[in-house]
């Protein structure tokens, strides 16, 4: 029977991405973070369960995705 079918999550391998970039800022290191965060929720939809593991990933995810005023509660100004 031909047609199109969602694949099984048991039979599918995991694929394994290894970035390293050279001669990256601080800042251009948490912009980098936070794009990446952004790319792993714009996939969840369609069933891609992206895992990021960076040092610092959790701290800079959390300041980076606060709204004004939450930033002045929490202290990080």
């Amino acid at each position: 029977m031909w047609g199109l079918r969602a694949p099984q999550k048991g039979n599918m391998k995991d694929k394994i991405i290894t970035i390293k970039p050279k001669n990256i800022t601080q800042k251009q290191w948490v912009n980098f973070l936070l794009e990446l965060n952004l790319m792993k929720k714009a996939w969840k939809p369609y069933g891609v369960d992206v895992e990021i593991k960076a040092p610092g990933l959790k701290k800079t995810i959390l300041w980076g995705t606060k709204i004004g005023g939450q930033i002045s509660e929490q202290g990080f100004d």
